[in-house]
This record gives C-alpha cells, sequence and structure tokens, in this order.
C-alpha cells in the first residue's frame, strides 16, 4: 500500500540490531553495509484515497545510508 508520512514520528524505537534481522543479507546487498537497525515508531500518514490517519510503522535503517522500506504495520486510529 502506497502512502506519505504526514510530520514526523514519533515514539520511535529500535527492536531488533545486525544479526537478529532475517533481511540483512539482502538489505547488504541492496543498500549496501552498515550497521542496520529495524525500527519502529508512530506516524500520521495520507493514504492512496486520501484519508489521513494515524499508524505504526517499521522500517529499516543504517547509518550513512538513512530509512529504508517504510511499512504500514497497522491502523491505530
Amino acid at each position: 500500500m502506497m502512502f506519505e508520512i504526514i510530520g514526523s514520528l514519533t515514539d520511535v524505537e529500535t527492536f531488533a540490531t545486525s544479526s537478529t534481522i532475517r533481511e540483512l543479507p539482502r538489505l547488504k546487498k541492496l543498500y549496501g553495509f552498515g550497521r542496520w537497525r529495524k525500527r519502529k515508531g508512530i506516524a500520521d500518514i495520507r493514504l492512496t484515497d486520501g484519508s489521513v490517519v494515524v499508524a505504526e510503522l517499521h522500517w529499516y535503517e543504517a547509518t550513512g545510508i538513512g530509512r529504508k522500506e517504510f511499512k504500514i504495520k497497522r491502523i491505530l486510529e
């Protein structure tokens, strides 16, 4: 599902690092080597139909590479 993040992410926390990330070989192949972390947070997002909702998002992040592959895990409203 396509969406746009509106504003900033809040309640951000890391819940997996380095070897505990199952997708680590794929991430290294696509984006390069780095200190990969899997993170989650809460944000307002705009869905493709134009509605704005609050959702929990998960993504991968590495120093020097940035945030990659945002996913909606659940809608909170």
